[in-house]
C-alpha cells in the first residue's frame, strides 16, 4: 500500500507542476520527469518553485473539511446540523473501524504522499542553481529546502497525533519493486525526529521580516518551525502520551515512562518563540485575526504565524451562516453547544456560575465576554442587517427544515463583518495553522504543569482577556482569580484555550491528549430551547440534543486495514 502511495505521489506531483504552468504543456505530461523539474539549466528555478508550491498544498486544511462539517462538531463544542450518518457523526460516535475511518481523518496515505513529495524536493533541489538568487540574508535554495523539511515534519506530527508512532522514512524515495515493509517507529523516536528537524532547519528558515520584504507573506518562517516544535512537545508532555499510555509498555502508543521534565521542554520551546518578539496579539477586534491578511490593503496581522493560503470567497459564511434568509444564503451546518456558550465568562471576567458575575438566565447573552459575540450567533444577535431569530419557530429555527440549528446557535467565527450588511461578500479565509495566541497558551499550560502558576502563567491569561475586551476590574486581573493552585490554574487555562481557539481544530485533539475524552465525550450535549410567548417575552430552557460516544481505543485511530494486511511488520493500535 505504501509503495503504491509513493508511486502515485510521484506521478501526481509531476502532473501538478504541469497543470500550474501555462507554457509547460510543450512537453507531454507523461514525459515530465524529475530531471525536468529539477533542471540544472533552470537558473531561476521556475519548475522547482512550482513543485515546492505543490508541497505547500499538502499542508493540512481546516474549516468544513469533514464532509461539510467542522471537526469540532465531533467534540463537545458543536454538533452537526445535518442529518444521517455523516463523517463527523461517525467520528463523534466511534462508528468506524480500520477499514471505514472517515476519509477526511484517514490521513495515513495523504501524509505519506506529502512526505514523499518533500523527500523528492529535498533530494533534488541542489541540482538547481537557485543559490544565485538571494532573498534578504538567505540563498533561496537553503530556505526552500528548509521549508520542505518543515512540511514533512508537520505531516509527521499530523500522523503521530492520530496514530501514535509511525514509520519514519527519512529522506528515502521508494519506487515500485522496493521492499518497503518497514515497521512503526516508537512514539518517542517520532517526537525526537520531528523536534530534531525543527532544530536543524531553524537557522535556514527566513524570518517574518524577510518574507514580508519579498512579498512572500504566506511562506514558512522560522517562527513556524518554532511553533511546530512547541506544539509537538506540548502533545508529547500531555497525559495521553506521558504517563497515560493506553497500553502500558507499548512504545508505539506513547512513552513507556513518566517524565515531568517533558513539560519543561514544551514550556521552553514556546518561551523561545515568545522571546523573539516577532509576533503579537492583534490589538483590535478578535474577529480581525481571521479575515485580515498581511500585505492586503495595507493591513498587517502579526498574530498569524502560518496559514494555508486560500482565495477570497464566501464559503465559510455559506456553509455555516444561519438559515432563514434569502434562498441559498447559508446552510447553517454547524450548531455550537450550550457547553461551549457557557464556557465564555461575563464581561467582568467571572464565570457565569459565580454569584457575583451578574449572569441573568433571562438575558443570557448580555454583558458576556466579547469573544462570545465574535464566535457564536445567538437569538437577538445582529446578522445581515436584522436581529437573528433562533427561538422555536423563528426565522432561523422554523423547525421544518432538513438542516437548521439543533442547539439554538450558529457559528460566527471566521466570517466577515456582515452584521449590518444585506448580503455576503468575498473575504479572505486562509486557514490559520499556527497563531501567537496558541503559543502563549502552550507556554502557560506547560509552565503550570511543570512548576505551577507563576506570574508568567497569569500574564498569559490576563493578556488574552485584555485583548478580548474583558473589563480590567479593580484588581487589574481581568477576572482571573488570584492565588490559584496548579489544579485550579489547569482548569482556567483549559477553559481559556477552549474559548480562544474554538473551531480551530484544537478542542477535538485537546480532549484526547488530556485523556479526558472518556468523560467529556460520553456526556450529553445541550442547546438552548427558546420559547417566544404571546406577549413577546422569551423563556430559556437548556435541553439535551445529542450524546456522543467514546471508547478507550478511540484515543488513537486504527492503522488502515490495508497497511496492516500488506505489511507483516505493521502493528495495529490497541483495540482495533
Amino acid at each position: 500500500m505504501m509503495k503504491n502511495i509513493f508511486y502515485k505521489s510521484l506521478i501526481g506531483s509531476a502532473v501538478l507542476i504541469c497543470s500550474c504552468a501555462k507554457n509547460i504543456e510543450k512537453i507531454p505530461l507523461e514525459l515530465t520527469t524529475i530531471d525536468y523539474i529539477f533542471d540544472s539549466a533552470d537558473s531561476l528555478g521556475v519548475n522547482a518553485e512550482r513543485y515546492l508550491s505543490g508541497i505547500y498544498n499538502t499542508l493540512p486544511k481546516g474549516y468544513n473539511r469533514v464532509g461539510p462539517d467542522l471537526l469540532d462538531a465531533a467534540s463537545d463544542d458543536a454538533v452537526s446540523s445535518g442529518t444521517g450518518s455523516s463523517d463527523v457523526f461517525k467520528l463523534a460516535t466511534g462508528g468506524y473501524n480500520s477499514s471505514t475511518l472517515p476519509a477526511p481523518e484517514n490521513m495515513w496515505g495523504i501524509c505519506y504522499a506529502g512526505i514523499r513529495k518533500a523527500n523528492i524536493f529535498i533530494n533534488n533541489i541542489d541540482r538547481v542553481p537557485l543559490n544565485k538568487i538571494v532573498v534578504p540574508g538567505f540563498p533561496k535554495k537553503h530556505a526552500y529546502k528548509a521549508e520542505a523539511r518543515f512540511v514533512r515534519s508537520l505531516l509527521y506530527f499530523e500522523l503521530i497525533k492520530r496514530y501514535g508512532g509511525v514509520p519514519i522514512t527519512g529522506d528515502n524515495v521508494w519506487v515500485l519493486g522496493d521492499d518497503v515493509k518497514i515497521p512503526r517507529n516508537s512514539f518517542k523516536q517520532c517526537v525526537d525526529y520531528i523536534v530534531s528537524e525543527c532544530d536543524a532547519i531553524e537557522d535556514s528558515l527566513r524570518t517574518i521580516t524577510q518574507t514580508k520584504a519579498t512579498g512572500e507573506y504566506h511562506s514558512i518562517t522560522r517562527g513556524a518551525g518554532m511553533a511546530l516544535k512547541s506544539r509537538v512537545l506540548l502533545y508529547a508532555a500531555s497525559p495521553l502520551f506521558n504517563g497515560g499510555n493506553i497500553e502500558s509498555g507499548n512504545d508505539k502508543t506513547g512513552y513507556t515512562d513518566v517524565d515531568n521534565n517533558r513539560w519543561k521542554l514544551a514550556a521552553d520551546a514556546a518561551k523561545e518563540l515568545i522571546d523573539r518578539n516577532e509576533y503579537d496579539l492583534v490589538p483590535t477586534l478578535f474577529s480581525d485575526i481571521f479575515i485580515t491578511v498581511d500585505g492586503v490593503n495595507g493591513k498587517t496581522n502579526k498574530e498569524v504565524i502560518l496559514a494555508r493560503l486560500d482565495s477570497r470567497s464566501t464559503a465559510i459564511e455559506v456553509n455555516n451562516g444561519p438559515v432563514g434568509f434569502s434562498p441559498g444564503t447559508a446552510n447553517g451546518i454547524t450548531s455550537p453547544t450550550q457547553e461551549l456558550v457557557d464556557a465564555f465568562p461575563m464581561k467582568n471576567g467571572l464565570n457565569i456560575n459565580d454569584p457575583a458575575s451578574g449572569y441573568d438566565i433571562g438575558n443570557p447573552y448580555t454583558n458576556r465576554d466579547p469573544r462570545l459575540d465574535m464566535t457564536i450567533l445567538y437569538n437577538g444577535h445582529q446578522w445581515l442587517n436584522t436581529s437573528l431569530e433562533t427561538f422555536e419557530g423563528g426565522r432561523s429555527h422554523p423547525g421544518n427544515l432538513n438542516v437548521e440549528t439543533k442547539t439554538g446557535y450558529y457559528m460566527r467565527k471566521f466570517m466577515g463583518p456582515f452584521e449590518a450588511q444585506n448580503n455576503f461578500s468575498d473575504q479572505f479565509h486562509d486557514f490559520i495553522l499556527f497563531r501567537y495566541a496558541e503559543v502563549l497558551l502552550n507556554f502557560a499550560e506547560a509552565r503550570n504543569e511543570f512548576s505551577g502558576p507563576d506570574n508568567d502563567v497569569y500574564q498569559v491569561l490576563i493578556n488574552l482577556r485584555k485583548r478580548a475586551g474583558i473589563e480590567e476590574g479593580a484588581d487589574g486581573m481581568y477576572g482571573v482569580s488570584a492565588g490559584m493552585s496548579k489544579e485550579e490554574m489547569r482548569q482556567a487555562i483549559r477553559n481559556e484555550r477552549r474559548i480562544e481557539l474554538a473551531f480551530e481544530e484544537h478542542r477535538y485533539w485537546d480532549l484526547r491528549r488530556w485523556k479526558i475524552a472518556e468523560t467529556a465525550v460520553n456526556t450529553a450535549l445541550h442547546g438552548m430551547s427558546i420559547i417566544k410567548g404571546s406577549s413577546g417575552r422569551l423563556s430559556y430552557t437548556v435541553s439535551e440534543v445529542f450524546t456522543p460516544m467514546f471508547a478507550t481505543r478511540q484515543y488513537l485511530y486504527p492503522i488502515p486495514y490495508d497497511e496492516v494486511v500488506k505489511n507483516p511488520n505493521m502493528v495495529q493500535n490497541p483495540g482495533w
